[in-house]
């Protein structure tokens, strides 16, 4: 899976939401309450079972005041 790029920008996006995570000492249920997003959707997020569309990713990185999507060099 890891070869793949898009499977290669979701595990980035998840291990740069981990560490802004560990960064502010939030949990995922403070996440969802200044971000929006569910939890179940964050926790998926972090385990890499979905892909966070855009106005989520864009609610999470707003909350967090870090920027998640991890580029091009991926």
């Amino acid at each position: 899976m890891a070869d793949h790029h898009g499977a290669r920008v979701a595990q980035a996006l998840a291990r740069n939401l981990a560490l802004a995570l560990e960064e502010c000492g939030w949990s995922v249920a403070e996440l969802s309450r200044r971000s929006g997003a569910s939890r179940l959707t964050i926790a998926n997020v972090l385990q890499g079972e979905v892909w966070p569309d855009l106005l989520t990713i864009a609610g999470l990185e707003k909350a967090l005041d870090v920027d998640l999507w991890p580029g091009r060099d991926v």
